[in-house]
């Protein structure tokens, strides 16, 4: 999104295979960015703040919440009309939101019950606000701050806790007007900012998360996995883990295009400790709370997570998600509003799983599969695709079993 705002060619390499990411482009390209795809290297023509054209018809997000809500910040910068939408996921999914700061930047919105995809946004005009977010979303905060490259004047907005990110990191690396001090980051808007140009993406963390789990969990495991992203702003799962007793060795510590990133090395452990997370923590690796859960099973003491309801309306609620599949597997787990407990250690037993339609669940328990006894199957197993296509090739090849219908 960024590259197709800067004005000159980008050449952006280990893109995604995902199908989250593969949604952005087309919508980009409804657009009238010019992008081509040669395998995982992508080149994005980028025409400038004002290069845009109006879509022939309705942006399809599909599953992906970070693409329709970001890119409405872009679109509401834009002199015409747009609508945008999604799966049934993303039209259950909160959208006010990105529609009240929008709205109060001066774009005109109209959404399904007010909060809903699809949605209908008539841009152009944006004033800059300050804002504070009522809940820590990295989602919203980059929807802001992408809208304020449109607006008069300096838009402002302050987080409650700190979020990722990797939004401000790559503004500066396009010379964008912006400003950060604490919680609170500006952006002065009604400029021109550079193209990427030569940008490498680093290995994702989120996706990391769940062979560094399955590492931790398997016997015998040793498990080295290169160029992934180690932004402190996501790396709290690894701290997490570190405290629990887990064998995480970080090595050839860098940056790369302004994000750290490192080479880990993961070996079996045996985790213990009781861990209250909520708070700034739970923003964090909020990504991460299913596969942790899944491990909390083979903790030595108790897992208590709290003000995690964000959780219930993700891809899936993945509270109950969590919670009915690791009943299924024979685990004792208390489920709260906002959150749940786990102590172990527990025997799992294999069992028909559900993946909820939710990628993050899907391979939460491919992870939970290793660790049971016997042969569990996940139905809609194919929702990891939203993410990591990969995801189960890797998998073999790191050494466990798994099949599927078409094998």
């Amino acid at each position: 999104m960024i590259s197709a705002l800067g004005r000159g060619e980008s050449r952006i390499s280990n893109y995604s295979t995902a199908a989250d990411c593969a949604r952005t482009l087309d919508c980009l390209s409804r657009l009238g960015v010019v992008i081509r795809r040669q395998g995982n290297v992508i080149f994005v023509s980028g025409a400038g703040p004002d290069g845009l054209r109006e879509p022939d018809t309705t942006l399809d997000a599909g599953n992906s919440g970070s693409t329709i809500r970001m890119l409405s910040g872009i679109l509401a910068g834009q002199p015409f009309t747009t609508r945008i939408s999604g799966d049934q996921s993303i039209e259950r999914r909160p959208m006010n939101r990105i529609i009240e700061p929008l709205r109060l930047m001066g774009a005109q919105i109209e959404a399904r019950q007010d909060n809903y995809a699809p949605i209908l946004i008539r841009g152009g005009d944006l004033h800059a606000i300050e804002y504070r977010l009522p809940v820590a979303s990295a989602q919203v905060k980059s929807c802001v701050l992408l809208a304020g490259l449109f607006a008069s004047g300096k838009t402002t907005v302050t987080e409650p806790a700190p979020t990722r990110n990797h939004t401000e990191i790559m503004l500066r690396q396009c010379a964008a007007p912006l400003e950060i001090e604490e919680q609170t980051i500006s952006i002065t808007g009604r400029g021109e900012i550079a193209p990427l140009g030569d940008y490498e993406v680093a290995g994702d963390l989120s996706s990391a998360a769940f062979f560094i789990a399955a590492g931790i969990a398997a016997p015998d495991a040793r498990l080295k996995l290169r160029n992934i992203g180690y932004n402190k702003s996501r790396t709290g799962f690894l701290d997490l883990l570190r405290e629990m007793g887990a064998s995480i060795e970080a090595s050839n510590d860098r940056l790369l295009h302004g994000e750290p990133v490192a080479d880990l090395l993961i070996e079996s452990s045996r985790l213990k400790g009781d861990f209250d997370l909520r708070g700034a923590m739970i923003a964090n690796l909020i990504d991460e709370i299913p596969v942790l859960a899944v491990l909390a099973t083979q903790l030595s003491g108790t897992l208590n997570i709290r003000e995690a309801r964000e959780l219930r309306i993700k891809e899936s609620d993945r509270i109950r998600s969590v919670v009915d599949n690791l009943r299924i597997l024979g685990a004792q787990v208390e489920e709260f509003e906002d959150g749940l407990q786990i102590s172990g250690p527990q025997r799992l037993q294999a069992g028909m799983l559900d993946a909820h339609g939710d990628h993050r669940i899907a391979m939460a328990f491919a992870v939970a599969g290793l660790i049971a006894k016997g042969e569990t199957s996940i139905y809609g197993a194919e929702a990891a695709s939203v993410s990591l296509p990969e995801f189960y090739d890797l998998l073999r090849e790191s050494g466990a079993e798994v099949s599927s219908h078409s094998d």
